[in-house]
């Protein structure tokens, strides 16, 4: 069963990420924009943490008590980063140009939009806790 007891309409696909963060508010306020531009919706909410969803997938940031570290290192083992899809080139340009006001930084911005190679339009941003989200363009 998929969230909210829902049947599993995409085995094999994705079931959810679980993101354990140094700063749980910080988080919130970097990853909760980015999620609701992207079609994401607010899903559970809990003392140590938040989640969205997305048709059958969801996300969630944790502030677990098992954590070690203050900070993510996006170049160490572990995840480097979560790549969405966002649409048409002009989705890739308005969420670049509004991320910093929400906690993001453009990464490789000596080589943005075509960081990823010269077929690649995406917008490589990093939250203020090192996490990195790669935006694709559809086109």
């Amino acid at each position: 069963m998929g969230p909210r007891g829902q049947p599993v309409t995409d085995p094999g696909g994705l079931h959810h990420v679980e993101v354990w963060v140094p700063d749980l508010a910080t988080a919130v306020a970097d990853w909760g924009w980015l999620l609701t531009e992207l079609g994401w919706e607010p899903f559970q909410d809990w003392p140590a943490g938040r989640s969205w969803r997305r048709g059958d997938t969801y996300l969630v940031l944790e502030r677990s008590p098992a954590l070690t570290g203050d900070r993510h290192d996006r170049r160490g083992p572990g995840l480097n980063h979560l790549a969405f899809s966002v649409g048409p080139r002009a989705a890739v340009d308005r969420l670049v140009e509004s991320a910093p006001a929400h906690g993001w930084s453009l990464l490789f911005a000596d080589r943005h939009p075509y960081a990823g190679g010269p077929q690649h339009y995406a917008g490589y941003l990093t939250d203020r806790q090192g996490y990195e989200v790669e935006l694709v363009a559809d086109d």
